[in-house]
């Protein structure tokens, strides 16, 4: 068999799409816009690359966007001091700060100055404790959120099915559990240190792989008609971008697949703009 190919870029359209429309309505009903404020630190470029992509995806669903640039040497002072100006500032309702951070600031100290009712990246501990208890009130993690949302664009009832996620970071593995517990699955959580991990994830009827490290997770890994979410972004000696997942072998055996590029990456960016405007509403 041929996997059908999770189309992110598509999926991402029609959620911003919906979220235009959304955004309009409410600079006709309560004359504002919602805004988002990004910062970034340092010279990371891919970090830079990251922002442009958000900061355009916010002209295109008509979103305000606000961003802040300050040096690598920036002194954790400083950057709490814009965390604080933006909390405080009626007009923008998400807070992003682009991570990574340059090594002698602490993130999670950061992170969590956050107002949580702003925290789009879903990070401070109030959304990761809402998340975890099912208060859907809280700002979900964009990844994940994309990521389920491509699951269910293949099959919308998830109830019973074993998912398998490798990957435990509070970014992206931990919620992703959560959210698939959520809709009735049953979950194994999975890591780089697993022992016996193939065997694990020929068992998943949903495997989700991110783990970094490129083309980890073989073909013949894969049980038959599993849906396979590739969360990873590696570059190869060649130049070319790869996932966790060795796509072509894996290909064969799912039932649908999400490629890299094209597949995650674009569902984060439309996910973000949605905490924005839910966050805004």
């Amino acid at each position: 068999m041929s996997a059908t190919i999770i189309d992110g870029k598509l999926i991402a359209a029609g959620l911003r799409e919906s979220l235009k429309n959304d955004v309009e309505a409410m600079a006709k009903a309560r004359n504002m816009r919602p805004g988002l404020a990004v910062i970034l630190v340092g010279d990371d470029p891919a970090s830079h690359v990251y922002v442009r992509n958000k900061i355009r995806a916010c002209e295109e669903v008509g979103l305000q966007s606000f961003e802040v640039k300050l040096p690598a040497k920036a002194q954790q002072a400083e950057v709490e001091a814009e965390i604080q100006a933006f909390n405080d500032n009626h007009n923008i309702h998400g807070i992003l700060l682009q991570l990574p951070v340059p090594e002698h600031l602490n993130s999670d100290a950061l992170i969590q100055m956050i107002d949580p009712a702003k925290d789009v990246d879903g990070l401070t501990y109030i959304n990761i404790g809402k998340l975890v208890a099912g208060d859907e009130s809280g700002l979900v993690p964009c990844t994940p959120q994309g990521s389920l949302a491509l699951i269910k664009s293949v099959r919308e009832d998830l109830s019973g099915l074993h998912a398998v996620v490798i990957g435990r970071s509070l970014l992206f593995g931990k919620p992703m559990a959560q959210l698939l517990l959520a809709e009735n699955c049953t979950v194994t959580m999975a890591h780089s240190r697993t022992k016996n991990l193939e065997e694990i994830c020929k068992s998943a009827d949903i495997l989700v792989a991110a783990v970094g490290r490129p083309k980890m997770v073989k073909g013949d890994w894969i049980k038959d008609g599993a849906i396979v979410i590739d969360v990873g972004i590696n570059r190869q000696d060649d130049g070319k971008l790869c996932g966790d997942v060795d796509y072509d072998e894996t290909a064969k055996t799912a039932s649908a697949i999400t490629p890299v590029p094209g597949g995650v990456g674009p569902m984060t960016i439309a996910c973000l703009l949605a905490n924005t405007v839910k966050a805004a509403k």
